[in-house]
């Protein structure tokens, strides 16, 4: 057999089992989805007959609904019937659409830091456990954190690359903020357009519930112009040499709500924000509208002039008929639904929480079985023998030298050491052991669902109940795209690291 056809075999194989792959983690991602319903349900009407623990059940059951199952399911749904090309609308990480893209910037990166500090904006501190706790804590005591960061919107399938931000009076509850991404290599605007970046800016006004997650959230202002305006004066005050031009009714048709289910209101127009020095005009003849005046881009007054300008009723009906137009739209630069972008929006940050997270409550369980070891070691002999006869074995037919204590301490130690060994290999990027790890939690969780349909009450044993909530929180980590793509870019790294060495 000659080289050429080993290769073409070992291609095919490839391909299958990637395949295999995601047809398997596509199982996990439905049926986490599943879990989690059915144990918020579960608890719900379990908790019925307990009491004033049912309060305390009925946080558990919206802490699963809001966190956990709701963003899942619309992750889920949205995969099918919301657009995955360019139009005009950020993402959230739940799949649903987010705020408008109401800018866009040409220059480089270190220019546009430059023009944002001297304008007067902070750049917000990336998303993590720690600035997460920091801006919960600040919110509900009403302190400042003026680097607060923001949720994650993706756009061209990978979240902001920064964001920028302005407190109000210090209250963390209200602010200005706008997120920037830079876009893809050869892109164009719908139009044919070229810009460097796109950024969608809003005002937070408030602290609510989302209308689809149920999820605490910051509620934005409708009127996204206005803070569209803000941003453009700013940077125009800050220097002299910017100059901004207009792309008329460029996204009206697409506003209705954002993901958090809040109003959108909006003239459609997208200004563009030239920062740079080169004098070359970037738009000549292409129908773009050059606006760089700093007083035409202070807060309402594009919108008063407006309103002065043509009747409120013929307003109304032109925005009406601008609403039904369609919009041309661009596919993404990838072929897989997202998949290369999330590789490389992981190459980029690095391991992401949901594997940090998953190793963690791995870890947890590790620790948890080694409890049960100590606590199997320190019972006395007649409950040993008890135990032992709950799992149908007559403690009077073993050896007088087997000692089930002894036995029950190596299971525990057993299953401690391959559990936090699997923990290990997923924190470093195992896919096989991330795919071992979901097969036994999916198995568990399906034998808890047998369980309770058996008629065993699941809050009547507390170690069953963590065990399934545990098992639900590996999945729900575990089986997402990033902890996917983790993997996958893993396993990438160490072939070209042996191919090299084979070179």
């Amino acid at each position: 057999m000659d080289i050429r056809t080993l290769r073409t075999r070992s291609t095919a194989l490839v391909r299958n089992r990637t395949r295999i792959a995601r047809l398997l983690d596509g199982f996990f991602f439905v049926f986490a989805a599943v879990a989690t319903f059915w144990l918020a349900f579960t608890l719900f009407t379990d908790s019925l007959d307990t009491g004033w623990w049912g309060a305390l059940v009925a946080i558990v059951f919206w802490v699963l609904i809001a966190y956990l199952a709701l963003p899942r399911l619309h992750r889920i749904l949205t995969s099918i019937y919301v657009p995955d090309y360019f139009i005009g609308r950020t993402r959230t990480s739940d799949g649903l659409l987010g705020d408008p893209v109401n800018l866009a910037l040409m220059g480089d990166e270190q220019r546009l830091h430059q023009i944002m500090d001297a304008a007067g904006w902070t750049r917000a501190d990336d998303l993590g456990l720690r600035s997460s706790i920091r801006i919960v804590t600040s919110t509900l005591s009403r302190r400042s954190y003026r680097e607060a960061p923001v949720s994650p919107l993706f756009l061209f399938g990978r979240q902001q690359d920064f964001a920028y931000q302005q407190e109000v009076e210090g209250n963390p509850a209200k602010r200005h903020h706008v997120r920037f991404w830079r876009c893809p290599p050869d892109w164009l605007l719908p139009g044919g357009h070229r810009v460097d970046w796109l950024a969608a800016g809003t005002f937070d006004r408030a602290v609510g519930l989302s209308l689809f997650t149920l999820q605490v959230t910051h509620k934005i202002d409708e009127n996204t112009d206005i803070e569209r305006d803000h941003i453009v004066a700013s940077v125009l005050g800050a220097d002299d040499d910017v100059t901004v031009h207009v792309l008329r009714d460029f996204s009206t048709g697409y506003h209705s709500r954002n993901g958090g289910g809040d109003s959108i209101r909006t003239d459609g127009d997208l200004p563009i924000i030239d920062l740079r020095d080169d004098g070359v005009e970037p738009f000549a003849g292409q129908g773009v509208v050059e606006a760089s005046d700093a007083a035409a881009w202070l807060p309402g007054a594009r919108q008063d002039r407006a309103a002065d300008a043509v009747p409120a009723h013929s307003a109304r009906a032109a925005a009406r008929a601008a609403a039904r137009l369609k919009r041309p739209a661009f596919e993404l630069l990838d072929d897989d639904s997202g998949e290369q972008s999330t590789l490389e929006e992981v190459r980029r940050h690095g391991r992401p929480v949901t594997i940090t997270f998953g190793a963690a409550v791995l870890m947890l369980r590790a620790l948890g079985s080694l409890v049960l070891m100590v606590s199997g070691a320190l019972l006395p002999d007649a409950d040993v023998h008890e135990l032992v006869a709950d799992v149908g074995v007559d403690a009077a037919t073993l050896p007088q030298a087997f000692d089930v204590r002894w036995v029950l301490v190596l299971l525990g130690l057993a299953i401690a050491a391959v559990t936090a060994l699997l923990a290990i290999l997923v924190l470093r990027g195992s896919d096989f052991a991330r795919m071992v790890v979901l097969v036994f939690a999916t198995l568990s969780t399906l034998l808890a669902f047998a369980s309770h349909a058996a008629g065993l009450p699941l809050l009547s044993d507390f170690s069953t109940l963590m065990t399934v909530t545990l098992n639900i929180l590996i999945l729900i980590a575990l089986s997402g795209r990033p902890a996917r793509a983790y993997a996958t870019t893993r396993r990438e790294r160490r072939r070209a690291r042996i191919a090299s060495a084979a070179a």
